[in-house]
């Protein structure tokens, strides 16, 4: 491909552009900040690039603007790459809802609820659609994950055709052996659309080089043709007491090491799940900063089951002096001057939860002390008076906590939506990904971006909306007024700016850190040629 080296190449001219996977040797090995990595540095230089995940399974995701849902890392590595993000970057989303079983989003909109046997392969029920989302019959094209690889080759080679570069994550380890002969985001991906591959593997966690090599040995003689190099993230201490290790690697592989990325707190982006990638890294520490005002703002989170989009607090986070952390117990509700009900993928089941966990009781005390309560989403839902559910959980009519006056009904057809309105007097922009239907009854004492408010228990259907600085802000002293605080918050934290920086960051690593020239090589002229095999390898039947 000509023209990356040149800075502006062939986006829109129709030429199909360069291509690179990033793997990883375990989950959360640094997948996510790599690929956010190399699309900024190469959008500095001028590069058209784009991020793509052939499938992801995350309860955080996001809304593109002609209404498609997606993970949040993708729409992440979307603003990394400097464009805007689409269902083409992540067109499969599985969103658990169970330990057996997830919500499949096809390029951008949900068809169904599918169980792991039936979308890894098996035998037994598979599917359970949900209803009127597709035809009888139809649920076979679905429900076995290999008949979606023309699916996501399709979507991968028309953003080729119009982006110079394009920059995959795998998921998990691309040695998973179990589950190779229907891959289609990691080494299945790589032989369908000729990508080499980089290996990230995670120093911090201790065997990295065993790690390398016995993820290269897992793999058949075919695949391991595409495997074209490693990458060592989360480094400490002196690199050069690493480099005798790099060299036996490459002995022993015959594939280099692309670099060693030093350990840096702070660097997470949107990623899949775990709380430990939000608050605590994602933006920057919360306890960084000092208050503006003379007191600090404590925000509890109920840490509630398939809690998804907890990202929504990291603007929160990103507010000196406002110290954010998630709860499970009512007495860590004491001390706290706002609580927190996030999203869900299963409100009747977080209702449960919080009332087994004695939270239910200790937010109702709080509602008639006067307290801040906020619902997000199904933390909204949860705070009102009834639930209407044969969709999510088919648990029929619930009892919510009846804090608002607020019914809820699920619908078969999920609201995807970025709308944009007016709280306190500010600007607000959010995006909506919800079954629930909310009824707003008499007793509210104002409306609340698309929710209501009674006295200091907020609720809406918005995520995103505190990334919004001057609403967040107007939230922010209202809570600390309710609160009884001297907090003032900040008049020039930015979030949008933040995230920049943090993304500027992640360019950063790659560019001081990366044998960049090695990268733009791989991506231009795809995979090397006479890699060498690593016995043993899975026989290529097998794999």
């Amino acid at each position: 491909m000509s023209g990356i080296r040149g800075q502006g190449g062939t986006g829109g001219s129709g030429t199909r552009g360069g291509g690179l996977l990033v793997a990883g040797t375990t989950s959360d090995a640094g997948k996510s900040v790599v690929t956010a990595g190399i699309c900024r540095w190469l959008a500095r230089k001028g590069v058209s690039v784009a991020p793509f995940k052939a499938q992801n399974m995350s309860l955080n995701s996001f809304v593109t603007r002609d209404g498609a849902e997606i993970g949040r890392a993708q729409a992440m590595q979307a603003a990394a790459a400097r464009v805007e993000p689409s269902a083409l970057m992540n067109p499969v989303l599985l969103k658990p809802g169970s330990d057996r079983s997830s919500q499949v989003v096809l390029l951008g909109k949900p068809v169904g609820e599918l169980s792991a046997r039936g979308y890894f392969g098996g035998s037994g029920p598979a599917a359970r659609p949900l209803p009127g989302a597709v035809a009888p019959g139809e649920t076979a094209s679905w429900g076995r994950r290999e008949a979606l690889l023309g699916t996501v080759t399709e979507c991968l080679e028309e953003l080729r055709r119009t982006h110079d570069a394009v920059i995959c994550e795998g998921a998990g380890s691309p040695a998973e052996i179990n589950l190779r002969r229907t891959d289609i985001v990691n080494l299945g991906l790589a032989r369908a659309a000729g990508l080499p591959v980089v290996v990230v593997g995670d120093i911090d966690r201790g065997g990295v080089f065993a790690s390398f090599f016995g993820t290269t040995a897992l793999l058949s003689a075919a695949d391991q043709r595409h495997v074209a190099a490693y990458l060592v993230n989360k480094f400490r201490g002196d690199v050069s007491l690493l480099e005798p290790g790099l060299e036996m690697l490459r002995d022993l592989t015959g594939r280099p090491t692309l670099g060693v990325l030093p350990f840096a707190h702070g660097l997470g982006i949107d990623e899949e799940d775990g709380l430990r990638v939000s608050l605590r890294g994602a933006v920057r520490e919360s306890t960084v900063a000092p208050p503006h005002g003379a007191d600090v703002l404590r925000v509890a989170v109920a840490a509630v089951p398939l809690m998804s989009n907890f990202t929504d607090v990291d603007a929160l986070a990103a507010e000196p002096g406002v110290v954010v952390r998630f709860v499970d117990r009512p007495e860590e509700l004491a001390d706290a001057d706002l609580v927190v009900l996030p999203g869900t993928r299963g409100t009747v089941r977080a209702l449960e939860w919080l009332r087994a966990r004695g939270l239910a009781g200790a937010i109702a005390r709080r509602a008639a002390e006067g307290r801040p309560v906020l619902g997000i989403c199904g933390g909204f839902q949860a705070l009102g008076e009834r639930i209407e559910d044969e969709v999510e959980s088919k648990a029929g009519t619930v009892a919510g906590l009846g804090l608002l006056p607020v019914r809820v009904r699920f619908a078969v057809e999920k609201t995807l939506a970025r709308p944009v309105g007016e709280a306190l007097g500010e600007r607000v922009e959010g995006y909506e990904i919800h079954h629930g239907v909310a009824e707003l009854l008499d007793g509210a004492d104002e409306p609340f971006l698309d929710g209501c408010r009674v006295g200091s228990v907020w609720g809406t259907h918005w995520h995103g909306s505190l990334e919004s600085d001057g609403f967040r802000r107007a939230f922010l002293r209202r809570v600390a007024d309710a609160a009884g605080r001297a907090f003032v918050p900040a008049p020039d934290t930015r979030f949008g700016e933040l995230r920049e920086e943090q993304l500027d960051r992640l360019g950063d690593l790659i560019e001081e850190h990366a044998d960049t020239a090695a990268l733009l090589r791989l991506i231009e002229d795809g995979v090397p040629q006479d890699l060498p095999f690593v016995p043993p390898g899975v026989p290529e039947a097998t794999a």
